[in-house]
């Protein structure tokens, strides 16, 4: 009875909710440095016109270890324009890393251009930086084609920039699996077919370079 009883009791004082539970250690929570600024602001001038392609940029904005701007630029035909180069300027340094995302499209209409809007993030500013006189730029607009767009968009030009160049490469489209493929049907004798292919295939004639700069104050 007595041995009962004693187990009666063990079993009552280890269900009682007075009894100590292992505590479970809480996670660490990511520490925020309030020493990186939050700015935002609008540029000094807020349309540039070059190339004959004109950039607006509506505002920019110091987030942490990132500024961020808000540009649109005109679409000078169906090709996918993307901003092709960048950067931001600031006392002693200029910052070329960057991303881009874009926010809308607006494609072009017979006897319209259109209008892509992007964010453009450089990264890793200091927060220390002085940008009460930051300057960002767009270096260059580009549209890498498809291996379609050569002939449907690209071979007229780059055919005409070859011809007032005086450079006897001439350009043909044949079909290659169903599709219209640019080749190049002749050249000199002296040209290798690399060096041909370099000339012909060059990032310039999808290219449009600027620059559009624009002047920010976002703080010191």
């Amino acid at each position: 009875m007595k041995k009962n009883i004693l187990l009666l009791m063990l079993f009552l004082v280890a269900c009682s909710p007075f009894t100590a539970q292992q505590s479970t250690p809480s996670l660490p929570t990511a520490f925020i440095d309030p020493s990186y600024p939050t700015v935002q602001a609008a540029p000094a001038v807020v349309s540039q016109l070059s190339s004959g392609i004109e950039v607006r940029a509506d505002r920019a904005w110091r987030d942490g270890k990132q500024v961020n701007v808000d540009v649109c630029f005109t679409l000078l035909d169906a090709s996918d324009w993307s901003i092709w180069g960048a950067n931001l300027q600031y006392p002693g340094m200029t910052n070329s890393d960057f991303g881009s995302t874009m926010l809308s499209l607006q494609e072009p209409v017979e006897g319209q251009s259109g209008t892509r809007c992007d964010t453009l993030s450089f990264l890793n500013i200091p927060p220390d930086a002085d940008l009460s006189n930051a300057i960002i730029t767009i270096d260059a607009i580009a549209a890498p084609p498809r291996a379609e767009d050569y002939c449907t968009i690209y071979m007229p030009k780059i055919q005409q920039a070859l011809t007032e160049r005086g450079i006897a490469i001439a350009l043909g489209c044949t079909d290659v699996n169903g599709v219209q493929t640019m080749q190049i049907v002749g050249k000199p004798d002296t040209m290798s077919q690399e060096e041909a292919e370099q000339i012909v295939y060059s990032d310039e004639f999808y290219t449009v370079k600027g620059p559009w700069s624009f002047t920010f104050n976002l703080g010191q």
